[in-house]
């Protein structure tokens, strides 16, 4: 059940599931999946995006309402993982007598990976987070030049 829909998402439970967490990396299970994954794989699930491919580029498009550049992080990881991640935070909760009288935007982290193909050039990535998008470039790298033949001279004997 979505945490946002039980009201989980308050500065209280953030710090009990902080806690938790906590207490989570002292007793660890090899057959359940910690909290830190769980928490990622919704964080993942969260963060929907759009991955377009051009002829010389592809292009991932990811909507960031309210993010400023410095609460994005795009990175590239074992060469061929494009990894999106962040944190969007919740204003402070009580500003000048005014109290949440509901709260439904998402807060928290958000991820997403992609892996990259084996033609995406991983030193030309560019990222440019406009009016709420993010829009992520990956360049292609040129096709291989096909081999020519190679001669070799025949001596006589």
């Amino acid at each position: 059940m979505d945490r946002r829909i039980l009201g989980f998402d308050s500065p209280l439970f953030s710090t009990l599931q902080h806690i938790l967490d906590t207490a989570d990396d002292a007793d660890k299970s090899f057959n359940s999946p910690s909290r830190k994954y769980v928490r990622d794989a919704e964080a993942m699930a969260a963060t929907p995006a759009d991955v377009k491919e051009y002829p010389n580029s592809y292009v991932f498009v990811v909507d960031m309402p309210g993010l400023k550049s410095g609460d994005i992080k795009v990175q590239v990881e074992d060469d061929n993982v494009l990894v999106v991640s962040g944190e969007r935070k919740r204003d402070a909760e009580e500003k000048d007598g005014a109290k949440y009288v509901r709260m439904e935007r998402r807060v928290g982290k958000f991820m997403r990976k992609f892996s990259l193909p084996e033609n995406a050039n991983t030193d030309k990535i560019s990222a440019v987070c406009q009016d709420g998008v993010l829009t992520v470039t990956v360049e292609k790298l040129p096709p291989p030049e096909p081999k020519k033949p190679k001669t070799i001279d025949v001596k006589i004997a």
